[in-house]
């Protein structure tokens, strides 16, 4: 039996996001998982995610950071509230605040780990801090504000 990734659970409606919608065909779709306390996804550059030769755009990294931690958060709800992914009502979140930092220049041929961990829950908002690794070494950290987006946004009964 496959893990579902926490992207599987959106509901159709909110599946489209460039960074990890399932429906979009010519998005990232970024697959992020529970690793114990962390959560984690892999990611592997193509050629034309190109900055200078070599190495990874800086604003793919940002969007892998972006969206793995929105993701984190969505899960991370479910877990506090003790209920199971995909269930109504859905924990969705959006992005408050992204902070990033570019530690050493990303190589494109490298498998990337995207890893996250939540810093705070505090009520509908989450901090989450995440890091892109690539050989064994950090290249990227982030840390994003998520919000819960209000239930008036998000679709119910699919």
């Amino acid at each position: 039996m496959e893990l579902k990734a926490f992207q599987d659970y959106y509901p159709d409606e909110l599946s489209h996001c460039y960074g990890c919608g399932r429906l979009n065909s010519e998005g990232l779709q970024i697959k992020s998982y529970w690793d114990g306390e962390e959560s984690v996804a892999v990611f592997k550059p193509m050629p034309y995610h190109i900055a200078v030769s070599g190495y990874v755009y800086g604003g793919l990294l940002a969007a892998l950071i972006d969206c793995h931690s929105t993701g984190t958060a969505s899960a991370a709800a479910y877990r506090a509230a003790g209920r199971e992914m995909g269930t109504e009502p859905y924990y969705r979140f959006a992005t408050a605040s992204l902070h990033i930092d570019y530690v050493r220049p990303t190589p494109i041929d490298a498998q990337l780990y995207v890893r996250g961990v939540v810093k705070e829950i505090k009520g509908r908002r989450m901090v989450i801090s995440s890091t892109i690794t690539a050989n064994g070494e950090i290249c990227v950290r982030g840390e994003v504000v998520v919000v819960q987006m209000p239930e008036s946004m998000i679709p119910q009964g699919h």
